[in-house]
């Protein structure tokens, strides 16, 4: 049966999905803020920070698994009427996610350099980007906390906390790094600094907000063996999930190192676009999570069809408008970023691919958020390197056969934008589009 518009399902998805819009693209938001000052202070100023911010993303991304595993979990627990267990499994996240993120900055503050030489970078560009990475790395333990902590908060339907602390943290981000780069004239390392500080100070903000729900709960907040290995064996799937697509984007920008500075500078501008307009999307994806989760943790498997449906409708939706509103400001935004004509119309070229291919990534992101509320991790890692093994063949051929050149940087980014945008998201949809459509899920999730 199908559910009209203004039902209280709406509103639930509204409600979660809102605030969770505003959470979700911190990270994308402190990308587009370091592109736009950064972009100012030259070209390969602008190209390396696309080599080692597409790096701290990664990074960041493979590690995603801490809000998702989190908000599953946290979600079918209360849906099931265990609150205490959902609150432990909460601190044991935050314990592990400042772990990880202590052992990935050590190791990568070690090989920066060749970090960034493995992806294509030399020279100025190089150098440019192993100062940035090395100056941002010390706040990759926030920001793995901030996942953590903000998917219990989520698994718990509250997602206004988390949108609190995004908005402060984007607010911070902004001033911190205007005055650290031209204010004290330190260059693309000011950027990385502000945005460090400002993930040290999100991470220990809502850190704090969990730690104190559960310690008026009786809760323990020291870490628990059998909570970290559980973590930890419950991540694993999510994580190669994650694995396979940050692998594909990694491949994307080496691809687009390859095709000049021109086209990389550009893919900066478009990429850092895509992951603003992806976040939004996920933010769909997240609410599709925690009401699955709910619905099947209090085995109401009917329920969980209905946000299937409904999430599906609004991320399609969703993506057309932004699409929309994308193309029509493709121009005027290019220049936020860079003053320089080529690389503006390079960008802008790659921004209409992206435009059209937004209502399709709405529906991907959207069905990747119910079967992780399901707790279907496994479908969705053999999913994505499935959809990895299409993608590469694409991807060498625009590695080969696009136009190289200056002149010719607009139909590069197209290629490459078309090959990531269009077959590989389409790929990981008819995947997950496929499992949807069965009952698995629903039982995986209702155990």
């Amino acid at each position: 049966m199908r559910e009209p518009r203004g039902t209280p399902l709406d509103r639930s998805i509204l409600a979660l999905a809102i605030p969770a819009f505003g959470a979700l693209v911190a990270e994308p938001v402190f990308v587009l803020v370091d592109s736009a000052l950064v972009g100012h202070l030259g070209t390969a100023e602008l190209a390396g920070l696309t080599l080692a911010s597409t790096l701290l993303v990664t990074a960041v991304g493979l590690f995603v698994f801490l809000a998702y595993t989190t908000t599953a979990s946290v979600g079918r627990l209360l849906g099931a009427g265990e609150e205490t267990r959902a609150l432990r499994a909460g601190i044991d996240g935050l314990w592990l996610a400042l772990a990880v993120g202590l052992v990935v900055a050590a190791l990568g503050l070690a090989t920066a350099p060749w970090a960034i030489g493995a992806m294509g970078g030399t020279g100025d560009v190089a150098t440019q980007a192993v100062t940035y990475l090395r100056w941002s790395l010390p706040g990759l333990p926030g920001m793995l906390v901030v996942l953590a902590a903000t998917g219990v908060l989520r698994g718990m339907l509250d997602t206004r906390t988390p949108l609190v602390v995004a908005a402060a943290g984007a607010v911070a981000n902004g001033a911190l790094n205007a005055l650290f780069i031209y204010g004290f004239g330190w260059g693309i390392a000011g950027s990385g600094a502000g945005t460090a500080l400002v993930q040290l100070a999100m991470g220990a903000v809502l850190a704090w907000r969990v730690l104190r729900g559960a310690r008026r709960r009786g809760v323990a907040l020291s870490p628990t063996l059998t909570g970290l290995g559980r973590g930890m064996r419950d991540g694993g799937p999510l994580f190669v999930r994650t694995l396979t697509l940050r692998v594909a984007i990694l491949l994307t920008v080496t691809t687009a190192a390859t095709l000049g500075e021109v086209p990389l500078a550009a893919h900066q501008v478009v990429n850092a676009l895509w992951g603003f307009a992806a976040f939004a999307l996920d933010a769909l994806a997240i609410a599709a999570q925690a009401l699955v989760g709910h619905a099947l943790g209090a085995r109401r498997p009917e329920d969980a069809r209905a946000v299937l449906r409904r999430t599906l409708q609004w991320g399609a939706g969703g993506g057309a408008v932004l699409g929309v509103v994308l193309a029509l400001l493709a121009v005027p935004l290019t220049a936020l970023f860079t003053s320089d004509p080529l690389v503006r119309g390079a960008a802008a070229a790659g921004l209409w691919v992206v435009a059209a291919a937004l209502p399709l990534a709405g529906v991907v992101w959207v069905l990747d958020g119910v079967l992780i509320g399901a707790g279907d991790g496994r479908f969705l890692a053999w999913a994505g390197a499935a959809s990895l093994v299409v993608y590469l063949p694409f991807l060498w051929i625009v590695r080969t056969a696009a136009p190289r050149g200056a002149g010719e940087a607009p139909w590069s980014v197209v290629w490459l934008w078309l090959a990531f945008g269009v077959v590989f998201m389409l790929a990981r949809g008819g995947a997950t589009w496929w499992r949807s459509r069965g009952d698995a899920w629903l039982v995986l999730g209702a155990r």
